[in-house]
């Protein structure tokens, strides 16, 4: 994973220590530094940010061993990248579901994100997650206008053995997302993760669906899910989904086929939310919680 930004953090690191520590030196290194982190789906902000930050860090420093110097430039790179990937909340999951079980009510969290992000299926790593911890869980499918959407979420529904609340094609999204929230409270249930549509973003029917959804049900958590190797595609989903429904915090999928690395940086500077759970393969059990900490350190190793 993340051979390439790897590659381009030990580069900048093997530049800069051969290199007089003053503005006008680290510059065009920075800037090739720029190029290389754009290259690996780092967004243009951030890749600006992180420049700017190392230059205002280093310019002046006096170090007189080689060594020293190179810890340095290692120690300001990997506190500028955890600054990015330390959003300002973190979320616990498992207490929030602790304390709506504790008031008897479900705890409510609504997917988003595009076809072929792995949000189904991400859904079905939650659900098992939660339920390796002790939780019950319903799934409910207010995708209802993708052809194979009910039946693909069903499937998964029955590899778990768990419930899946449903309506026919064309349904009101909202009314199901509704039904399954009875459902769990009639019957005790501790969580309610609902599948929602995921036509293209910039879709305003989709947006006002999604809204609607939130706005019936009012979500504990608005979680969206995005393919790690997409990009620079999957910074302008994160953008559009937040700025148009809001999100507490995404599922970066697929990281483990993903050598560039760059998504996770440009996902969390965009949206200031964090990552809470990374996709590592096609198994219910291939879902880690997303340690910023040891993101950073594997990336700078």
């Amino acid at each position: 994973m993340f051979e390439k930004l790897r590659q381009g953090l030990s580069g900048l690191v093997n530049k800069i220590v051969t290199t007089e520590l003053k503005a006008e030196q680290l510059r065009p290194i920075l800037q090739n530094f720029k190029l290389t982190l754009i290259e690996n789906d780092v967004a243009v902000s951030v890749a600006d940010h992180i420049c700017e930050e190392m230059e205002k860090r280093l310019d002046g420093v006096q170090v007189k061993r080689l060594e020293d110097r190179k810890e340095l430039i290692r120690k300001n790179l990997h506190e500028v990248m955890l600054g990015i990937l330390t959003a300002n909340e973190k979320i616990s999951l498992i207490e929030g579901i602790k304390r709506k079980r504790e008031m008897k009510e479900p705890y409510k969290i609504v997917f988003v994100g595009i076809n072929g992000t792995g949000k189904t299926t991400s859904i079905a790593k939650v659900a098992k997650l939660l339920m390796k911890k002790g939780y019950s869980v319903v799934l409910a499918c207010s995708d209802t206008y993708r052809a194979g959407s009910i039946e693909q979420l069903e499937e998964h529904a029955k590899r778990l053995g768990v419930r899946m609340i449903k309506h026919t094609y064309g349904a009101d999204p909202a009314a199901v997302a509704y039904d399954a929230i009875s459902h769990a409270k009639a019957h005790g249930i501790d969580a309610v993760l609902i599948d929602t549509a995921g036509r293209i973003q910039t879709n305003r029917n989709l947006m006002n669906e999604l809204e609607k959804i939130k706005r019936v049900i009012s979500p504990d958590l608005t979680v969206l899910t995005v393919d790690a190797l997409t990009g620079n595609d999957a910074v302008m989903q994160a953008e559009e989904f937040h700025k148009s429904v809001g999100i507490d915090g995404t599922i970066l999928t697929k990281v483990d086929a993903d050598v560039k690395g760059g998504s996770a940086l440009s996902v969390t500077y965009v949206t200031s939310k964090p990552i809470m759970f990374i996709g590592t393969g096609q198994r219910y059990e291939d879902l880690q919680e997303f340690n910023p900490e040891q993101f950073t350190q594997m990336i700078l190793k």
